[in-house]
């Protein structure tokens, strides 16, 4: 079995690969601090409640965004699993050429959703996470990385409604039932998805147009991804285990090689 960890702004996810099959899969804050010991600890102890014993895990991969975290984790992983983690970055096989202006810019998880956009749905394709951020990459039919487009994510836009105004409460995000909203929740919670789904809509639209690949296949994934691919008509597939997929791809791509990350023993 391979267990694959998303790092992301907001949360943690691990996934466990069996033959390509999505065996489990669990979620913790990325936002809260831990020590190694408290990771390895919860690592455990998830793996254990959906039956996989730490001896059936034959490799780890990880790709992060949020570097602060990456020593502990490791660390965790090291002592609590015994295996030295692969880390998607410089060195790592993708199969993916970056043919942007400065490729050691693109970060670990838009590589990640690269790879699962090419290799499951094939070239062209525009791949759109719905996470913290909202990103949009394009990779096409040779299998070069070649633009992407990033801006704030729904739950972003949401937070500052009601952080930065004085009036505006905490509220649900979920597609009201009219845009013709009447109170202030539903008025909020129509600014925000419909707002995205307008967004969402125009720069598919431009990606599109400017890049030459007007039928290129729209793929959609992350947390509120399917609220919003299901009222957008552009998007083509929402998958929500790309990333997770990505990253199981990538360590197919690179086990017959030793791991380059460093050593975490503490």
């Amino acid at each position: 079995m391979v267990l694959v960890i998303d790092v992301g702004n907001t949360n943690i996810t691990f996934g466990v690969y069996h033959d390509k099959e999505l065996r489990a899969s669990f979620r913790m804050m990325s936002q809260t601090a831990h020590t190694s010991d408290e990771y390895g600890i919860s690592l455990i102890s998830m793996l254990t409640a959906n039956g996989i014993a730490k001896e059936e895990i034959e490799g780890i991969i990880i790709a992060s965004v949020v570097p602060k975290v990456m020593h502990a984790l490791a660390g965790s992983i090291v002592k609590y699993i015994g295996k030295r983690p692969y880390i998607v970055g410089p060195g790592i096989k993708t199969g993916i050429k970056i043919i942007t202006e400065n490729p050691k810019e693109i970060g670990p998880d838009l590589i990640v959703d690269a790879v699962a956009g090419y290799e499951l749905y094939g070239g062209p394709v525009l791949v759109i996470d719905f996470g913290t951020a909202t990103t949009y990459i394009i990779v096409n039919e040779k299998g070069e990385f070649c633009a992407g487009v990033v801006s704030p994510g729904i739950r972003i836009a949401a937070k500052a409604l009601w952080q930065d105004t004085a009036r505006l409460p905490e509220i649900e995000i979920r597609k009201p039932d009219s845009i013709l909203a009447q109170e202030t929740i539903s008025s909020m919670q129509a600014g925000l998805v419909y707002g995205q789904i307008g967004q969402t809509k125009y720069i598919i639209d431009q990606m599109r147009k400017e890049s030459g690949y007007p039928k290129m296949k729209v793929v959609a994934t992350g947390g509120l991804g399917r609220l919003i691919a299901e009222e957008t008509p552009e998007i083509d597939v929402y998958d929500s285990a790309l990333t997770l997929k990505g990253l199981d791809i990538l360590y197919r791509k690179n086990r017959k090689v030793q791991p380059q990350a460093p050593e975490f023993e503490e």
